[in-house]
């Protein structure tokens, strides 16, 4: 469980008060990907339909040509086996002020903007993620401009200022950023008023690379992009049928094992859920931070890459550990790995995803007589789905267990798909809230074998 959910409660709030009238958008023949956040509002609330393939939309730059094709200002595409972006020359120099620390230092920048993305359908809501490197003495900032389907166009948002280590800047997201139609909430840019009618008709990003002036240093940047949806509100899905069964064996961490080490990243370990399950499956991936990154956790400490993962994703301005894009950015800081925030329509794609050694990391909120077995309820959780049962329930490493022996749960399908999947829901005393939609980490190597280069091809990852 996290207690860093205030910015989403905030907008689920928002949403709520602006009412779930509009329509349902056409669907239209795309993948079924998308990164998520707070659920956009849309549909009539308590509707049981089908999302349809046409309600999401994921875009991301990875390749050679995908970097010579945006606008450069300083920043060069790198070829090789995993194609880059790095910083070049500069284009400029600014100071920049850390709001968390108040030290003010000069840096050397470069930029790139994405040529302007038209999702297949306009979108209540769009997220940002990115798979990079930022060696010490460097840091990169994401921004992202959109076009409304009235032709107006927002402002640049930050979506991100990050880094992979924190002895340069403070990694954070931006609040109160608004043009009065849209809105940033920490790590989601959304519609204020869904019911108006009002989309995201395209957008572009920006990305910004940063360095200490004269150090020649920069980041390398190897994937960057963004998820577009319209999910329609609904307190209940349709029930899907079971597949096969299959079961991945992933390593069993307990964030409540962490309570109270380490306060100053939200608390400790009781908020840990989304940095303690990316670490489950960047070690099932076979990667790990080395005995030299972990030298400043306390040795008394069990599990300290979990302490360590706390860190490496720890929003500053959110103040929590449950910023989405900065958890995937970390895991593709190992050698190799890509990983990305994206949304499922169904338990049958996320079935299609085990069945190929893909596990995937689910965010949901409920209430704890919705999932029976959990013990406790939550306004937000990160939970590792690693298999199905015969009867088609979910395996899942549930890292809100008192030990990593107690990690591995098994869910009733019905429940869990319902918390899951649905963008509506009560809380206990029966506040409409908001639930994730299907959100899910995806994380894999960035040479997949072929049968889970598939099953992500299918999804629309790669």
């Amino acid at each position: 469980m996290t207690s860093s959910t205030p910015r989403r409660t905030v907008l689920a709030a928002a949403l709520a008060a602006a009412g779930t009238a509009a329509t349902a958008p056409t669907a239209a023949a795309v993948p079924a990907h998308a990164e998520g956040g707070p659920p956009a509002a849309s549909g009539g609330a308590g509707r049981d339909d089908d999302p349809g393939p046409g309600l999401v939309d994921n875009r991301f730059w990875s390749s050679y040509t995908d970097w010579r094709c945006g606008s450069a200002a300083g920043t060069k595409a790198v070829a090789g086996r995993r194609p880059g972006l790095v910083l070049a020359h500069p284009a400029g120099r600014t100071d920049y002020t850390d709001p968390h620390t108040g030290r003010t230092s000069a840096w050397e920048y470069a930029s790139w903007t994405s040529p302007v993305h038209t999702p297949a359908g306009p979108a209540t809501e769009v997220i940002a993620s990115w798979n990079a490197l930022t060696p010490p003495g460097t840091w990169l900032q994401v921004e992202l401009s959109g076009t409304y389907t009235d032709a107006t166009a927002t402002p640049w948002y930050v979506l991100g200022r990050w880094a992979s280590g924190d002895g340069d800047i403070k990694r954070t997201s931006v609040d109160d950023q608004t043009d009065g139609r849209s809105t940033v909430w920490t790590d989601t840019l959304a519609i204020d008023d869904a019911a108006s009618g009002l989309r995201f008709a395209s957008y572009r990003l920006r990305l910004t690379l940063y360095r200490v002036p004269g150090s020649g240093l920069t980041p390398t940047v190897w994937r960057l992009g963004a998820m577009a949806s319209d999910v329609p509100d609904r307190f209940t899905v349709p029930a899907s049928a079971p597949g096969a069964a299959h079961e991945l064996t992933v390593p069993r961490y307990s964030q409540n094992t962490h309570i109270g080490q380490y306060p100053e990243y939200d608390n400790g370990g009781e908020a840990w859920c989304s940095p303690t399950s990316s670490q489950m499956i960047v070690e099932y991936w076979g990667r790990g931070p080395s005995p030299e990154e972990l030298a400043w956790v306390n040795p008394d400490f069990a599990d300290p890459q979990v302490c360590h993962a706390a860190r490496s994703t720890f929003d500053h301005q959110y103040e929590g550990c449950g910023n989405w894009p900065f958890n995937t950015a970390y895991a593709a800081t190992y050698p190799d790995m890509n990983a990305v925030v994206t949304r499922l329509r169904s338990l049958t794609e996320l079935e299609s995803l085990i069945r190929a050694g893909v596990p995937a990391i689910t965010s949901q909120s409920f209430r704890q007589e919705e999932l029976t077995g959990a013990g406790y309820g939550t306004a937000g959780h990160l939970m590792t789905v690693i298999g199905f049962t015969p009867d088609g329930d979910v395996i899942a490493n549930d890292p809100a267990s008192p030990s990593n022996e107690a990690v591995r749960r098994v869910y009733r399908r019905r429940e869990w798909e319902n918390i899951w999947l649905r963008t509506k829901r009560y809380d206990a005393n029966g506040k409409v809230r908001s639930g994730t939609g299907g959100v899910c980490y995806v994380l894999w190597p960035a040479r997949p074998t072929l049968r889970r280069h598939r099953a992500l091809q299918a999804l629309g990852l790669v």
